[in-house]
């Protein structure tokens, strides 16, 4: 849980509010949601099959992290309530599916031209 009176917290807003990319760096930053993005974008559109992609993400992490997505309007949740049990899954949105192209030029570039240390 995040500390709501520390000088950490507060110079947060103030970057989220300076400019939007800070705000999106943040979300970008939390581990697992880019990796919950891009197995989505991928064709995994159901807990358990996204689960089985990212086989070392604990439950709580996955609900958490398609949660954000779905707040962010990067996601979209629909549920079957016809069926027993009620059928839940998830697809990109427009904007998710701008931004999933986005993280993967800056993947290819990190791959390509930067230059890590040991």
């Amino acid at each position: 849980m995040r500390k709501l009176t520390s000088t950490n917290y507060y110079n947060q807003l103030y970057l989220e509010d300076k400019c939007a990319l800070n705000e999106l760096i943040h979300l970008l930053s939390k581990r697992w949601l880019t990796d919950v993005l891009f197995s989505i974008e991928e064709g995994n559109t159901r807990f358990s099959s996204v689960k089985e992609d990212l086989k070392y993400i604990s439950d709580n992490i996955l609900a958490d992290r398609l949660k954000l997505l779905e707040h962010y309007g990067l996601i979209t949740r629909h549920e079957d309530a016809d069926s027993v049990p009620v059928r839940v899954e998830y697809a990109l949105t427009g904007t998710g599916d701008q931004l999933s192209e986005l993280l993967d030029h800056l993947c290819k570039f990190a791959e390509g031209q930067m230059v890590f240390p040991d």
